[in-house]
């Protein structure tokens, strides 16, 4: 078997860490405004999380990365390193990637957040991006293949001129951060059967342009080679006897 099966005690503690990532990107929200530095939105994250809610940021060391959160801008296809000297402009958009882990047990969830006033384009990226999970979920449900999520996501992407970036993929989640199944979200032969008990993350990353990208010379930061805009949101999936419950 390629993945666990959550029990109920499993999932009421995912279900704390998961309340706690959604409530630390509501909480940041306010402050996303034009001139704060990266360096200081993970800041206020990282306190949010630790003195508010006495839990643990799950980046942090996570492989080396440095940081609390990932804060990619723009170009920044994921696993942006928040800095001090990158301050927000007008126009910008940027994905804020939250991980929690709270009585041992783990949450996963990004969304897009904008400054100012952003182009059309841009926009519209963001939506569709977002659009694409609503899309795929639909047929999500127990018995039946997760390659679904990708099928379903190409086939909806493929109405748009933008490009879905395969490097990076979904994947379980609970006592670990990373656990099995990865969830690719672009057409794929995967036959592994989503059955009551799974909890994973349906995370596309979509790009304006080429979907080809470059890890930068700290090791984490993703760019679109292109330096084409690019969107991701993501979102937590627990599968059940009635299709799917939404975590997160």
């Amino acid at each position: 078997m390629l993945y666990l099966l959550k029990n109920n005690e499993d999932i009421n503690k995912i279900k704390i860490s998961c309340y706690i990532a959604k409530e630390v990107l509501f909480y940041i929200s306010k402050y996303i405004k034009e001139g704060i530095s990266t360096g200081e939105i993970n800041d206020i994250c990282h306190n949010r999380i630790v003195k508010y809610h006495n839990a643990y940021p799950a980046p942090l060391g996570y492989m080396n990365y440095p940081k609390s959160v990932c804060i990619s801008v723009n170009d920044t296809v994921c696993h942006g390193i928040p800095d001090y000297n990158y301050l927000l402009k007008n126009g910008d958009i940027l994905n804020i990637d939250v991980s929690i882990c709270k009585n041992n047990y783990y949450s996963d969830t990004s969304k897009m957040f904008f400054v100012g006033k952003i182009s059309k384009k841009a926009l519209k990226l963001c939506n569709i991006t977002h659009n694409s999970i609503y899309y795929a979920l639909k047929y999500v449900k127990k018995n039946v293949s997760i390659n679904i999520i990708g099928n379903k996501i190409q086939e909806y992407i493929n109405n748009y001129n933008y490009s879905i970036v395969k490097n990076y993929c979904g994947h379980g989640i609970g006592k670990n951060l990373h656990e099995e199944p990865q969830i690719l979200h672009y057409k794929n032969n995967s036959n592994i059967i989503m059955k009551p008990g799974m909890v994973f993350t349906i995370e596309p990353m979509i790009n304006i342009g080429s979907s080809k990208t470059i890890v930068m010379k700290d090791g984490w930061t993703v760019k679109t080679k292109d330096k084409s805009l690019s969107a991701q949101y993501e979102h937590m999936i627990l599968i059940n006897n009635n299709n799917y419950e939404l975590l997160i």
